[in-house]
């Protein structure tokens, strides 16, 4: 399985960074992970509601730049359907027995995702309905995919 976590803006915070590579390092056990970054747009703190699907738009086509035809794409957005680990785990191990061996998540930047990139999209995923900071979300993404190899091997970790 070849996994490509795609984010928007640079991971400045050490703190993020080593937890991160962490697990990257963790699942290299599994899968093959590649972290890709694309710049953000900068933007004034104050945007009108055209400024932001701009800079959205923008910001999506550098995404959708990195993401092959034959990659099954997650997008992670705030009201997208929740699943438990164990749904999560599920799904991962579908994609993998249906052939699916290209997945990519998606995470946006502060503002969110295009409407191409959830266009293109093959689905959805939520952690919580509660606002992360996308660079956060990289490390929870990154252990709950970890997590779910670990339970669909019958591994043991940490409930």
């Amino acid at each position: 399985m070849n996994i490509s976590i795609i984010t928007v803006g640079k991971l400045k915070e050490k703190y993020l960074k080593l937890g991160i590579a962490e697990y990257t390092k963790r699942l290299s056990a599994y899968a093959k992970v590649q972290e890709i970054e694309v710049a953000d747009e900068k933007a004034p703190e104050h945007l009108s509601d055209a400024d932001m699907i701009l800079v959205k738009q923008k910001e999506g086509e550098r995404i959708l730049a990195k993401i092959s035809p034959d990659t099954h794409v997650i997008a992670l957005a705030i009201n997208a359907k929740q699943r438990t680990s164990e749904e999560f785990a599920r799904e991962l191990d579908q994609l993998a027995t249906y052939g699916k061996s290209k997945i990519a998540f998606v995470i946006g930047g502060s503002l969110g995702l295009s409407e191409d990139v959830m266009k293109r999209a093959n689905d959805t995923i939520s952690f919580s309905k509660m606002t992360f900071p996308h660079q956060v979300m990289k490390l929870v993404l990154c252990e709950q995919i970890y997590r779910a190899y670990r339970i669909n091997r019958n591994e043991p970790y940490h409930k």
